[in-house]
């Protein structure tokens, strides 16, 4: 089992703001998992990660109006399922018709999509905002017999309900070997023959898979980093969905997505965590 460090972050003022805030800089400094407290967060980064000057470092870009300070600890490799029912990891219900749960849940109303996640560590249960924003989009859309591309899969979350929602086949990318063998566990689970696993980051993306649908929940900088190599697999009328950033982001994120031909198609923003569908636009990727 994995050993972790358990860092966490004491904020005056605290505000539920400040916690998303602190948690989305802390995901640059390896952050994976983060549980909101009475006066801050915890955040759970893997040993062999864990930096102090980068935590440190991804702390000090918060604003000068509210007091930070911290303390961190070794947490020994253990049964993480156990944890997050420690911490309250409820089921959830996204748009009326998806719940999702873990195996150790068993009081959960029974929807049109039943999802299983049993996370240890690796992000994407759906309590966060941003994957509630990417599986409501999910729903706007038919995924009948569609490709789908999921970088930075995390539990396999998106690319397991895409499947459920009728996609034919679903590749999740995650660089994490610790989350990719999580996100095989709920593959396995959720008995979606069809989502294919692989290690690595968005180098592994191949321009003849030709994707219908292509998402990346992740973060600002790696988006902006890596847009060219989602674009490269996305049908000239395919959709790109993107979250895992905050709404002052978006800017950011649409002049990264320009060159690649990619146009803003909507936007949904919540609790300032924002999701923007993007599509090809024919007139420049005609230029």
């Amino acid at each position: 089992m994995n050993d972790y460090v358990k860092a966490t972050f004491h904020i005056d003022p605290v505000s539920e703001v400040r916690q998303d805030l602190l948690s989305a800089l802390l995901c640059q400094a390896g952050g994976e998992s983060f549980v909101n407290t009475d006066d801050g967060i915890e955040a759970y980064i893997p040993a062999n990660l864990f930096d102090v000057k980068a935590v440190t470092a991804a702390a000090s870009q918060m604003t000068t109006r509210q007091n930070i300070w911290w303390e961190y600890e070794v947490i020994e490799g253990r049964d993480w399922n156990e944890e997050w029912e420690k911490n309250y990891f409820a089921p959830i219900v996204v748009s009326d018709r998806c719940v999702i749960h873990s195996s150790f849940h068993h009081d959960y109303p029974r929807l049109e999509i039943d999802v299983t996640i049993d996370p240890k560590m690796a992000f994407g249960t759906g309590h966060h905002d941003t994957t509630t924003l990417m599986i409501e989009q999910l729903f706007r859309q038919d995924l009948s017999g569609k490709q789908v591309l999921d970088v930075g899969t995390g539990t396999g979350i998106l690319a397991i309900v895409a499947s459920k929602l009728g996609a034919v086949t679903c590749r999740g990318i995650e660089i994490d070997k610790f989350a990719y063998n999580n996100a095989l566990e709920n593959v396995v689970a959720n008995k979606v023959e069809n989502v294919q696993l692989l290690l690595g980051d968005a180098l592994l993306i191949e321009k003849d898979w030709q994707c219908d649908l292509v998402m990346a929940n992740i973060n600002r900088n790696i988006i902006t980093a890596d847009i060219a190599r989602y674009a490269s697999a996305l049908k000239p009328d395919g959709l790109m969905q993107l979250s895992g950033f905050f709404d002052t982001d978006i800017d950011a994120i649409l002049e990264a997505a320009a060159p690649c031909g990619l146009v803003e198609e909507s936007r949904h923003i919540r609790n300032r965590w924002a999701m923007l569908a993007l599509k090809p636009c024919y007139d420049k990727l005609n230029k």
